[in-house]
């Protein structure tokens, strides 16, 4: 068992205040048998046995475990370009992933993205999520973390709120280390780094008034006076 049973009664404690809708997780593993070719996924079982443990903590949790190499219709639904992977599925599909099994600090996370999906709406600012409606075309964020890294999982769950707010943001929390040749394509010498639409990025976990503003300098949304604000927090 993963999951501790002393962590298993809290958990199970917040779903059944925070949990208001049901949720399916969709797991992509790379199945019972290695195909000829394909690279091994040392953490695939575990990934499926972690989530397959979370679900069995609340009766509005499902699972749905997904042959990456063989279905390959359903990773085409949820956009899946690499395992282990696990989609984060409410009233609707909110384009919230994991890339890399859900440990460590990133666990706490994973709990939370589910009740925010389970709910549809999160706990960002009226004015974040008012600057949020601003992006009005595909946007795509990754988060590279590590399990060991304290500030990945604020930024993990940024990323994640964003992608629930806004339809056109999809959002991933990427795990350097299961991913080291990602990792090195986007130039991850530190963690957490978000990396936007293949060609900008920040570093660290910072609040929530101050990333949003990258967010919207990517999307190239920002007014004259944010974008003063931002210059002044590069100094």
């Amino acid at each position: 068992m993963l999951i501790q049973e002393k962590d298993r009664k809290v958990i199970r404690e917040m779903f059944a205040e925070g949990l208001q809708g049901p949720v399916k997780l969709v797991v992509f593993t790379e199945g019972v048998l290695q195909l000829s070719g394909a690279a091994p996924c040392p953490y695939c079982k575990q990934t499926v046995q972690l989530v397959e443990e979370v679900a069995g903590l609340s009766d509005q949790l499902s699972v749905e475990v997904v042959n990456f190499y063989t279905d390959k219709e359903k990773v085409a639904e949820y956009g899946i370009a690499r395992i282990p992977a696990v989609a984060i599925v409410g009233a609707e599909d909110y384009g919230v992933r994991y890339y890399g099994i859900p440990a460590g600090y990133e666990f706490t996370a994973f709990i939370e993205d589910i009740m925010d999906v389970s709910k549809g709406t999160t706990d960002l600012a009226p004015e974040t999520k008012e600057m949020l409606a601003r992006i009005d075309k595909p946007m795509h964020i990754q988060v590279f973390v590590t399990p060991t890294c304290p500030y990945c999982p604020p930024a993990v769950r940024f990323a994640h709120k964003l992608a629930i707010e806004n339809p056109n943001i999809k959002a991933d929390m990427v795990e350097s280390q299961e991913f080291p040749e990602l990792a090195s394509h986007y130039n991850v010498f530190g963690v957490p780094r978000t990396v936007i639409n293949e060609d900008y990025y920040f570093e660290g976990a910072m609040p929530e008034q101050y990333a949003i503003l990258h967010v919207l300098q990517a999307a190239r949304k920002l007014t004259p006076e944010e974008e003063k604000q931002l210059a002044a927090l590069a100094r």
